[in-house]
């Protein structure tokens, strides 16, 4: 439930973005595990990675949302271009998309596995992920047949209130420069997902990582 600033003081821009301390992180793990989310924590990127792929078994179909987070981990490098797993990324890219697009709506939408972060969540266990195109919120909302997220602690905030001042305040500014330097384009919230619960048990899991990653 949303509450107004009278009933909260506004949380500054600046701890929407601060590392979270591990009493922080045992209280959010908590709550994400009663909404049905498996939890994971990684000391850093290194063991991220590790954790992932133990989560993943070699040959599996996944597609990987756009996430500085798994460029940063080595994970994308290692889904898309090993040649141990079946990537959709890759395919995806050398399809047509006028002439194929029916089958690449449907690859991209219905994967085994579906993989990214998210850009906030909150203490009592719910997620936020912001989006252009929406390319990957329907994997995750109900698409995939598994979900991981690999997730900075940096990302966690007290409620949803905080958590879509920090999409606006933090996140975007960093993503359009992001994508102004790699594309000369812009960025914009077009579409947010919001995760209350899990709909299906062990289907949802979480990396959270104690070091920041990713915006």
């Amino acid at each position: 439930m949303f509450t107004t600033n009278k009933e909260l003081a506004i949380t500054p821009i600046e701890e929407l973005s601060k590392l979270a301390t591990d009493e922080k992180i045992a209280r959010t793990v908590k709550a994400l595990e009663a909404n049905g989310i498996q939890t994971l924590i990684a000391e850093n990127g290194v063991e991220a990675k590790r954790l992932f792929l133990e989560l993943v078994p070699e040959g599996s179909e996944v597609f990987l949302g756009a996430s500085v987070t798994l460029e940063q981990t080595g994970i994308k490098d290692e889904i898309d271009q090993s040649g141990r797993f079946d990537a959709i990324r890759p395919k995806m890219y050398a399809m047509n998309r006028e002439t194929q697009g029916r089958e690449i709506r449907k690859m991209i939408n219905a994967p085994d596995f579906a993989a990214g972060s998210v850009h906030a969540v909150t203490e009592d266990g719910h997620v936020l992920i912001a989006s252009n195109t929406g390319s990957q919120l329907g994997p995750y909302a109900s698409g995939a047949g598994r979900v991981i997220w690999v997730v900075g602690a940096q990302k966690i905030v007290r409620d949803l209130n905080d958590g879509f001042r920090r999409i606006q305040e933090h996140v975007v500014p960093l993503e359009e420069e992001h994508m102004q330097q790699l594309y000369k384009v812009g960025t914009a919230v077009n579409q947010v997902l919001v995760i209350n619960r899990a709909s299906r048990p062990n289907r949802i899991t979480m990396i959270l990582v104690k070091e920041e990653l990713g915006f």
